[in-house]
């Protein structure tokens, strides 16, 4: 695999600019809290994915398009996963009865912090791979883990992992069951007592933990420039909050979502052990040698299947959706 060879003044400004933008969107969420029209809300998701494909562009330019191919699809894979913590956030938001006014400040934490953790899990992760290359095998079993668990789990677990943490904390601290708006401490009867929303970001970080867990692998799985990993993780994180207004209760509604997320995951773990075989130093499997059998599989199919499978499982979805809608017309007349 050929190194990313980028001009330093491209990475620097890369980052200065993706800075810049989350702190004008942090600024807006914060200075004029509301519930975005579906206008308003498709028109910045259209910018922040012009803008990823305006920077895939850039690196094809300066770069070259096995590295362009690398940031797509990774930012596809976290993309799709980013949606799926979406369907979780939807859930906490209902489960604590969020007032949609105030939901944005709230996403915004939320996305931060699912930043943090995933750049702390890039840096864990790169120099894992630069001095264990055995850890490929522990990132594709997981992978496969975690595709069987997305697949075969229930969004009741979910649920119940958030009511239990409910139960937790309210045992332990203060906390008043009415919301003064985005404040997390509030004054009653004369005691300061945190809201409801110390809880919703604490449920939030324990969300945002689990997927940079999950996620991080994922697109280790497709390249190994931390400058990618890092740039397509915050791209598809930008916009993530306008995503959660426009789509709504439909995330909830794509019934495959899942199942197409799951088989991407399990992809990507297979070819990350077709990889590890690859690069294989373990003494027990062919003895310490490379094993050149282990197919190695590109960026550009890994790009293909990504995105086939995203259309097959969304299309599928609103086909269902649509049978649904004509089945309980005919019923409810």
């Amino acid at each position: 695999m050929t190194e990313l060879a980028l001009p330093l003044w491209f990475e620097i400004g890369t980052y200065i600019v993706l800075l810049l933008i989350l702190a004008t969107d942090v600024f807006l969420a914060y200075r004029r809290p509301h519930v975005p029209s579906t206008r308003e809300s498709a028109l910045w998701i259209g910018f922040y994915v012009t803008l990823a494909l305006v920077f895939a562009g850039l690196m094809l330019w300066l770069g070259d398009a096995e590295h362009a191919g690398q940031f797509i699809a990774g930012w596809l894979t976290e993309y799709s996963l980013s949606i799926d913590n979406l369907f979780v956030f939807l859930l906490i938001m209902a489960n604590f009865a969020v007032p949609r006014k105030y939901q944005q400040e709230i996403l915004m934490v939320g996305i931060i912090l699912a930043l943090i953790f995933r750049g702390i899990f890039i840096v864990i992760g790169a120099q894992l791979i630069e001095n264990l290359s055995w850890i490929f095998y522990i990132f594709g079993l997981f992978l496969l883990f975690t595709a069987a668990q997305q697949a075969f789990s229930g969004r009741e677990d979910d649920e119940q992992r958030e009511n239990f943490l409910i139960r937790f904390l309210r045992k332990r601290i203060a906390i008043t069951d009415e919301y003064d708006g985005g404040k997390m401490r509030t004054v009653v009867d004369g005691r300061k007592v945190f809201t409801p929303v110390l809880v919703v970001f604490i449920a939030l970080g324990t969300t945002d933990l689990v997927f940079a867990i999950d996620s991080i692998p994922a697109i280790f799985g497709i390249t190994q420039s931390p400058f990618i990993v890092f740039t397509a993780n915050v791209f598809a994180l930008m916009g993530l909050r306008q995503l959660y207004f426009l789509l709504g209760d439909l995330v909830e509604k794509l019934a495959y979502l899942k199942y197409g997320i799951a088989f991407i995951l399990a992809f990507i773990g297979v070819k990350l052990f077709f990889h590890a075989l690859h690069e294989n130093e373990l003494p027990f499997i062919n003895g310490g040698r490379h094993v050149e059998w282990a197919p190695e599989i590109d960026t550009f199919v890994s790009l293909g299947v990504i995105i086939g499978a995203m259309a097959v499982a969304v299309i599928a979805s609103l086909v269902k959706l649509r049978i649904d809608e004509r089945a309980e017309s005919r019923s409810n007349p």
